[in-house]
């Protein structure tokens, strides 16, 4: 009977969305957070720490995110370095993102008027806080819809880490096709979790942004 397997596989279904979840958290917070550092430090910052950005961006931007992924947890142990499967999908995530993401922010803040930073630091403040209550924030607003989208083609793109043995839902789905042998049924059923996660992740971005940043965010 079709679907007949699929009370029995629900908690396996649930486990590996909740790990998707949290990679895409951790992602998203530490990813956005590294953008934010580069895309200041690419302007701002001397000129080797402006190279070295540029050249990071270039390389994870013109490389598959599978082979990063795996150079990371295959290859650094190489060098002594031996990383648990779950923390090298987070590593490999996140600076997957911050390379995307450090254009979309970089962006954001061209689009700030100097002016604004100029008259800021007529009025005593300093660099900083120009930066962090000023621009930053003005910054965001405008490139939240951007924003938004990589964070949800990041999650999705998540799916990848399951080469690795990451226990997230694309791996659960692997392993309840390899039981039942209904491969039809089984990423029908994934390809409508990932549906309601990446629906739910955007509206769930959209809003905070709305509270964070106000009004205007879509």
């Amino acid at each position: 009977m079709a679907f007949a397997w699929l009370p029995g596989a629900a908690g396996d279904i649930a486990r590996g969305a909740a790990t998707t979840i949290l990679l895409i958290a951790v992602t998203t917070l530490a990813g956005t957070f590294l953008s934010i550092l580069g895309a200041a430090g690419r302007r701002n910052g001397p000129v080797l720490l402006k190279r070295a950005i540029a050249i990071y961006v270039e390389i994870v931007r013109n490389t598959p995110f599978l082979v990063q992924l795996f150079f990371i947890f295959f290859g650094l142990p190489s060098l002594g370095i031996r990383l648990d499967p779950m923390l090298a999908a987070m590593l490999a995530m996140t600076l997957n993102m911050a390379a995307y993401t450090i254009e979309i922010v970089g962006a954001g803040l061209d689009a700030v008027p100097v002016g604004q930073t100029e008259a800021a630091l007529s009025l005593g403040l300093r660099p900083r806080q120009v930066f962090i209550k000023i621009v930053l924030p003005q910054a965001l607003k405008v490139i939240f819809p951007a924003l938004t989208s990589q964070i949800v083609i990041m999650m999705l793109e998540s799916a990848v880490v399951s080469q690795i043995a990451v226990r997230e839902l694309t791996y659960e789905a692997d392993m309840l096709q390899a039981r039942t042998f209904r491969s039809f049924e089984t990423y029908l059923v994934v390809t409508m979790v990932y549906l309601v996660l990446s629906m739910a992740l955007r509206r769930l971005l959209v809003s905070g942004g709305r509270r964070v940043l106000g009004a205007g965010v879509s």
